[in-house]
């Protein structure tokens, strides 16, 4: 049974070069008291389209208006990823055609939706069993329930593309705890499920082979909270646990030079995670590592519209930035994963070019609903 926000099945649908019809990208169908999304691009691992972007706000905007819609449910199709983040690819292509109009209505629409998603007043379910990255994290982690299988792995490694944690980041990942988000946005660092818990990333833990049967659940009438009670389980350790502390110590550091201070003088003094993470950080893009501290420097204080405004500043700058395209060849395209970075050292980025990102746009605001 669909309400009308159920031609979303057929609306994203398209024909193959044959003429054939393909499956939709989302499908949005009402069952039962909840309002279910899927994301149906699994061989892409169901990275976000505009198309997807846009069919996603218009289903949000029905049910928010339908009182026999009670909750949302946002679930994947495929086992490999829940979303791995927006087209990077497509929107490499776009700029290098110089499209940079069509790039950035992606993603203001894409903010757009997150902004909506945080504010919404229904509850907000997403079941997450595999990658969740980028523009993936954008459409679940602003909900207010975040529901990890025992294959979710989330990160936010924009970094090393020559780009930036988008997507709220610059509002979520300050707010975590013990510095954290700060640790995740610089080196983009992968974590499960138990970590995900432990940091607030993700709100429950539920096995794999039940996440089915919690979607089928959450269609009936009974509380969100009382139906989640029968379903989660314990995640099992933490993988950063034991490196928690240098984490809070180095990261929670004033400024970029005192991060590395921390993380030299640890490593030298034999601390293993900490040389490890000064190796990950050496191959990021500089500029986009300064850019993600000075994101999470002013998050901290940040609502999430201006947040959201902010992270539409930088990335009108960066769709213009030679960083994201080197980036994109260097892990995406050719895959040599060797980017020559310029500037190439953190020490010669200015602070009066990172300030720039941040600068106001004027009339080509991002406009978000109070």
């Amino acid at each position: 049974m669909t309400s009308a926000a159920a031609p979303a099945q057929n609306r994203g649908a398209t024909e193959d070069v044959r003429g054939m019809p393909q499956e939709p990208e989302i499908i949005c169908e009402t069952r039962g008291a909840a309002g279910v999304v899927i994301l149906n691009r699994p061989k892409a691992l169901n990275a976000l389209s505009l198309g997807m972007v846009r069919e996603l706000a218009r289903a949000l905007d029905a049910w928010e208006r339908d009182p026999k819609v009670t909750r949302i449910v946002l679930t994947a199709a495929g086992e490999k990823a829940f979303c791995a983040g927006g087209d990077i690819r497509a929107l490499h292509d776009l700029g290098r055609a110089g499209n940079y109009g069509e790039m950035l209505k992606f993603w203001g629409e894409e903010y757009v939706l997150n902004a909506h998603i945080q504010r919404y007043p229904k509850p907000y379910l997403s079941l997450i069993d595999g990658i969740v990255m980028g523009g993936g994290v954008g459409i679940s982690l602003h909900g207010g329930y975040r529901i990890a299988g025992e294959r979710y792995l989330f990160a936010m490694p924009e970094v090393g593309i020559g780009f930036f944690p988008d997507v709220g980041a610059t509002y979520a990942l300050p707010r975590l705890p013990g510095a954290a988000g700060i640790y995740l946005a610089l080196t983009g660092d992968r974590v499960g499920a138990a970590d995900a818990v432990a940091l607030g990333l993700a709100t429950h833990a539920v096995p794999s082979g039940r996440m089915a049967e919690l979607a089928d659940a959450l269609a009936g009438r009974s509380a969100v909270d009382d139906i989640l009670a029968g379903f989660t389980h314990d995640p099992g350790p933490e993988r950063l646990a034991a490196d928690r502390a240098t984490i809070a110590e180095c990261f929670g550091a004033p400024d970029l030079p005192a991060i590395f201070d921390r993380l030299e003088r640890k490593a030298k003094a034999g601390n293993g995670f900490a040389g490890k993470t000064l190796q990950t950080l050496s191959v990021k893009s500089p500029t986009s590592v300064a850019i993600a501290f000075e994101q999470m420097r002013r998050g901290a204080t940040l609502d999430f519209n201006e947040a959201m405004r902010t992270e539409y500043r930088i990335v009108s700058r960066i769709a213009r930035s030679p960083e994201f395209y080197e980036g994109v060849r260097a892990v995406v395209i050719d895959k040599d994963h060797a980017p020559r970075w310029q500037p190439a050292s953190l020490e010669a980025v200015k602070p009066e070019a990172i300030a720039e990102y941040f600068a106001p746009l004027g009339a080509d605001e991002l406009v978000l609903e109070p």
